[in-house]
């Protein structure tokens, strides 16, 4: 920006100062050379002196608008050189995807620097994100409220605590051709679906199925990590998948495949859970609260600007990660603009009762080894009023 902006001065400056230049850049040599009388020699040699005296003054120009230049794009440089910027290390949960603009758009805009914190986006290890922030070699990272359950019952619950959730609502549900029954939980039954064997995520199905009439018992379910879901459906290889619909739900609408969808939410309130979510090192947040304040304060701004800007939001995630399908992430990035903050005022805010709802179901039917207390595992603290 600062270099576009140093060539326009410039060339404000160069127009201004050699429009006085006009009449005697139309001269050719020739009438400059054939001149006899004292007059023309006085003009000559006046117009020489004016033409040193302007040179002069467009190299003191373009001098002023250099360091005027290299002044506004060292400005945030020298601002933090005054002060060493904090290492922040953030795990994500999967390669880059649009739940992960904001961050992305935080880093290419300046906030996190602006924020005195110089953060490494990495992939996470295969025991995932949590256990890396839980370690200490991470400070932030992303996880799920129904994936971190196990960890947060336990007599030592991972030390981890979840601060903002990157998007308000639960926008996961099951994915199918269209036109099979499946628009409804009812119609799996006789289906294939695509299982990851996870104990709350078949909960879940049985919760939803059951609730409509539906016999859960009649669902053929087949293990499997579907990572294209057009292809899945449009090979018959599955019936039904559970997908987060601003990626696969989208990915489908993308490739022009006719779908029927359901979203959990819809069904059972209950299940309107936070996920994904950023967690936090518990140490790093007792020992340097102001840190992570100024670091969420740096992704809600970035988080921010793709709600109102979906278009560069898509091109600077594109630039992070090239290997990306352009079209989908813009259409992603166009529907997540709603989805980001829906209708809260606060990016980031965590519903007590809503988390709290969630983990009484888990420990309602007995799928942790033992019950979450209320309020547990979340903190809105650290977010910018």
């Amino acid at each position: 920006r600062c270099v576009h902006d140093t060539g326009a001065k410039i060339l404000c400056i160069c127009q201004d100062v050699c429009g006085y230049f006009s009449d005697f850049c139309n001269q050719s040599a020739f009438d400059v050379a054939c001149v006899n009388t004292s007059e023309e020699m006085y003009a000559l040699g006046e117009m020489k002196r004016r033409i040193k005296m302007k040179k002069k003054i467009v190299a003191l120009a373009l001098a002023v608008a250099t360091v005027c230049s290299v002044t506004a794009c060292g400005e945030r440089k020298e601002k933090q050189e005054g002060k060493e910027l904090e290492k922040i290390t953030f795990v994500l949960d999967w390669t880059p995807n649009t739940n992960h603009t904001g961050l992305y758009v935080a880093e290419e805009k300046g906030y996190f620097e602006d924020a005195g914190v110089d953060v490494e986006i990495v992939q996470p290890p295969e025991d995932g994100a949590s256990a890396l922030v839980a370690s200490g070699k991470a400070q932030f990272g992303i996880d799920f409220q129904d994936s971190i359950a196990p960890a947060f019952a336990s007599d030592d619950p991972l030390p981890v605590t979840a601060v903002a959730t990157l998007i308000q609502h639960n926008t996961s549900g099951i994915i199918s051709r269209k036109g099979e029954g499946m628009d409804r939980p009812k119609g799996m039954e006789g289906k294939t679906y695509a299982t990851w064997d996870m104990e709350v995520e078949k909960a879940m199905i049985k919760n939803v199925v059951e609730s409509d009439g539906g016999d859960y018992g009649k669902i053929n379910m087949i293990p499997s990590n579907v990572t294209d879901e057009v292809t899945a459906l449009k090979s018959k290889q599955v019936d039904a998948i559970w997908v987060y619909y601003a990626w696969g739900g989208i990915a489908t609408e993308v490739k022009n495949l006719p779908t029927d969808y359901f979203a959990f939410k819809d069904i059972n309130p209950v299940f309107d859970y936070y996920t994904p979510v950023i967690v936090a090192n518990n140490d790093f947040l007792e020992e340097k609260p102001d840190t992570a304040k100024a670091f969420l304060s740096a992704v809600k701004k970035g988080y921010e600007d793709a709600i109102a800007d979906p278009k560069e939001a898509a091109d600077i995630l594109c630039e992070a990660a090239p290997e990306l399908d352009k079209e989908l992430v813009l259409a992603s990035q166009e529907w997540l603009a709603d989805q980001y903050k829906a209708e809260v005022e606060q990016w980031g805010y965590i519903d007590p009762a809503r988390w709290d709802a969630f983990y009484k179901w888990l420990g309602d039917n007995e799928l942790i080894e033992q019950e979450i207390p209320a309020g547990f595992g979340f903190s809105n603290d650290y977010l910018e009023k």
